[in-house]
């Protein structure tokens, strides 16, 4: 009852001096350099180097690979031949299949739908294939496999490479009739991660149960065109001649060349064809979702959505002897998210993408959402290993480059919580009446000790010299430096969710 009274006391209080609740403005991460463009450009010829010797050290026949910073595609370069027989160069305009990089725009088309209301990543996949209705789990007490259990490989099919790879011409009747015979599970759906094409397959003859179009027609005209992807393609007899990248086995000190497969049910997994010029539109669209703000929505699908996307549903990996390409050890932890892979590394950079590979093709791209850059590259050699060198030039970037991330500016509450409690630091016995502190604080510490340890710890430093701005975690949680004279200090609050937020929680602590 005490409390009630508190609350309803400072509440009248509030409005007694005209304060309004509103929420606070919300201030996006930015870059601060001007020149973080240029220092990018000038690693470009270290990074084509790493890319030229990497190439010709693993006998790929042709490789191409692209830059992107800030969503634009700032840097190509093409090794080697599409076709090794008619000599045709391998370029940025040259087509090649990109494998599971498919995967993740069969996942965006899953959440455009999602975000248009047509359906529910939580929905049974039976609602949309009714063969799936008599599937029969390991145990009788299984949850049906859900539309999200199939993006995030987590439906319980065991993995199926390279069974998978083999399935793309099959038919969409083929693929129904797997499912009316029963398919084999590893695992109960949601019970742990395996890999599936079997799932993005299946991911993909729902976007056509839903939408009324073929998979492939509704990712051209939802994602494709609406970004320019014009040289883009799901069947290899459609992509001109002189564009088409051949793919190659190195079998006996040669190459020799793998049949294509045509385009069918299992397209939806890894069945793409595509240039570098066009993929860097598409990776610009992950970039560009990054920071959150309020500008308006000018992406295929909404920039949350793709946030979402790129989420850690399922973290599957602890990698403790982790190295850097230069040897460092570098522990790193990775997840699926949904039709993508998320990394975070030990110097807590996070990166976004996907390895795609097929007989004949290898490929891969990444982008680091916080520095705003990515790189993607394409080969056409069976399962070519391109993400190390695509690691090679993202650490060779930023290492060369010296860049840093965005920076998240201070939220106007953080600012004003750090200039009241400078004011309450001179004076801890006006503290209960600042009206700054939450209903908890004075439980938690207590004014006579903070007054102690504050004379205690200026008496070690010495006068006041300057104070910092504040350097936020997030929108309610930050620090600011006390420079003294003899030492600093550092002063780290957080903010209770109320509306105005109130400091919960303070720490006063000399630093070097």
């Amino acid at each position: 009852m005490v409390n009630k009274f508190r609350k309803l006391a400072y509440t009248i209080l509030l409005f007694a001096i005209g304060f309004t609740s509103t929420a606070q403005p919300y201030k996006p991460a930015t870059f601060t350099d001007p020149d973080r463009l240029k220092k990018i450009q000038a690693t470009f010829p270290v990074i084509d180097q790493l890319y030229k010797k990497y190439a010709e050290d693993n006998h790929w026949p042709g490789l191409v690979y692209g830059i992107v910073v800030d969503g634009k595609l700032v840097h190509t370069g093409g090794l080697g031949y599409t076709d090794i027989d008619a000599k045709i160069k391998a370029d940025s305009n040259s087509g090649f299949r990109i494998a599971s990089m498919t995967k993740s725009l069969t996942a965006m088309a899953i959440l455009k739908l999602r975000d248009e209301g047509k359906l529910k990543l939580d929905d049974p996949a039976y609602l949309y294939i009714p063969e799936m209705k008599g599937l029969k789990y390991l145990t009788k007490d299984a949850i049906p496999v859900t539309i999200k259990h199939l993006l995030t490989h987590t439906a319980g099919y065991p993995e199926d490479n390279p069974w998978g790879d083999r399935q793309l011409a099959v038919t969409d009747d083929e693929l129904l009739a797997l499912y009316k015979k029963g398919v084999s599970f590893s695992n109960n759906p949601g019970q742990g991660y395996e890999y599936s094409n079997l799932g993005f397959a299946t991911l993909g003859y729902i976007i056509k149960k839903v939408s009324g179009k073929t998979y492939e027609q509704y990712i051209t005209d939802n994602i494709l065109k609406p970004l320019g992807m014009n040289h883009t393609y799901w069947e290899y007899t459609k992509v001109p001649k002189d564009k088409l990248a051949h793919g190659y086995r190195w079998l006996d000190g040669r190459w020799v060349e793998q049949p294509l497969l045509h385009d069918g049910a299992y397209g939806a997994m890894g069945g793409l064809i595509t240039t570098i010029e066009d993929f860097g539109k598409y990776m610009a669209v992950h970039m560009d979702a990054w920071p959150p703000r309020d500008d308006a929505e000018t992406l295929p699908v909404k920039r949350s959505s793709i946030r979402e996307m790129q989420y850690p549903w399922d973290v599957n990996y602890l990698t403790v002897n982790a190295k850097t390409t230069t040897g460092r050890p570098c522990p790193n932890v990775s997840a699926y998210a949904y039709g993508l892979r998320w990394a975070k590394d030990c110097d807590n950079r996070v990166y976004i993408g996907h390895t795609g590979g097929l007989p004949g093709f290898g490929s891969q791209w990444n982008i680091l959402p916080e520095y705003g850059v990515g790189v993607v590259s394409f080969a056409n050699l069976t399962y070519a290993r391109a993400g190390y060198p695509n690691t090679q030039a993202l650490d060779t970037l930023l290492a060369l480059s010296g860049i840093k991330p965005r920076q998240l500016p201070a939220s106007a509450i953080l600012e004003q919580r750090k200039n009241d409690l400078l004011k309450v630091i001179d004076d801890w016995s006006k503290a209960k009446e600042s009206g700054i502190f939450a209903d908890n604080f004075f439980m938690d510490y207590f004014p006579e000790k903070l007054k102690t340890a504050a004379a205690e710890t200026f008496a070690k430093t010495g006068k006041i010299v300057s104070v910092g701005d504040v350097a936020p975690e997030n929108q309610l949680r930050g620090y600011f430096i006390i420079k003294c004279e003899n030492g600093n200090i550092r002063v780290s609050f957080t903010l209770t969710p109320e509306n105005p937020p109130l400091v919960q929680e303070f720490h006063f602590d000399a630093v070097q």
